[in-house]
């Protein structure tokens, strides 16, 4: 179940953004529907410190885009992460 779940998250954190961005016709899938099945992964049962660390950052991720929108794109990652006191996590499988 923990290696879905890895899964899961890995999917989540490379498709998510650019569906934010979107292209000419705007958005692809919004911060509700991304904040909808990141909450639906808290939910599982016996989730690790990683992938709950994991989640929180793009929990995280996803408030600061929808105080700043698009703007959020020119900031560094490093300083959204820093501004969090989170360190972006890698996934490993």
């Amino acid at each position: 179940m923990n290696r879905l779940i890895d899964q899961e998250i890995a999917h989540i954190s490379r498709v998510m953004w650019p569906s934010l961005v979107g292209d000419m016709g705007g958005t692809i899938l919004t911060s509700e529907y991304w904040r909808m099945r990141l909450n639906a992964l808290l939910d599982a049962p016996s989730l690790t410190k990683v992938q709950l660390c994991a989640l929180d950052g793009l929990l995280l991720r996803l408030d600061h885009y929808d105080r700043h929108g698009a703007d959020v794109y020119s900031v560094p990652v490093g300083e959204v992460s820093a501004e969090h006191g989170v360190e972006p996590v890698a996934l490993h499988g």
